[in-house]
């Protein structure tokens, strides 16, 4: 094991812990740093999409997303590590993390940004690329709840997204950018595998063709 191994992951859970909570003591702290597409258009607060995705809406929201992040982000840490490197892997981790935050807000910017009222908050769109990348990895684990190989259940999950978003686009839930940070985090771990360790892509698509195994 390396000895940097899930230091990025948990200085992330951390840092999220603790902004997220000054968020729930603070709403003046929340509201500045919520993606909200509006202000983003008129005052040019780019920051937002990075810091949207380090506050969260309730506590339930919170320990959800930390779990999540938790328990993908070191698995993806590491692989970055193995594909790049132990100088370039991390940063990559932190390149991948971060950007897909800000590419999660593109859907609401793009739909909402002349809407004051309209903002969202979470790091739901990260955790997302997150799995999509351990999905990418090793596409027929199964997973425990529920309990389907992990490239059925992205399927799934994919579909539910996509559907959610179009017709239910009001239920406080941002479908839109769970579906954005997914697809981010499969075009983002196939373009950094071509580029530094083509071999690996053979060895997904290798596992891909090997076909579902019995959990047991």
């Amino acid at each position: 094991m390396h000895q940097t191994e899930l230091n990025i992951t948990l200085v992330l859970v951390v840092l999220t812990g603790f902004i997220s909570w000054q968020g729930f003591q603070k709403p003046d702290l929340l509201r500045k740093l919520l993606m909200s597409p509006y202000q983003v258009k008129q005052h040019r607060e780019y920051y937002r999409f990075l810091t949207a995705g380090f506050v969260h809406g309730n506590w339930g929201h919170l320990l959800i997303n930390l779990y999540v992040l938790y328990q993908f982000g070191g698995v993806v840490e590491v692989f970055f590590m193995y594909l790049a490197g132990p100088l370039v892997g991390p940063i990559l981790f932190v390149l991948f993390y971060l950007s897909a935050l800000a590419i999660s807000c593109l859907p609401a910017f793009n739909k909402h940004r002349d809407n004051p009222w309209y903002a969202e908050l979470g790091a739901s769109g990260a955790t997302a690329a997150l799995v999509f990348t351990y999905i990418l990895m090793d596409p027929w684990q199964w997973f425990l709840f529920p309990p389907l190989p992990a490239i059925l259940l992205g399927g799934v999950f994919l579909w539910y997204f996509s559907y959610m978003g179009k017709h239910h686009p009001d239920d406080r839930i941002a479908h839109h950018a769970h579906f954005a940070g997914a697809l981010y985090g499969l075009v983002f771990t196939i373009s950094a595998t071509l580029l530094f360790r083509p071999v690996f892509l053979v060895q997904f698509i290798g596992k891909l063709l090997q076909g579902p195994s019995w959990p047991f």
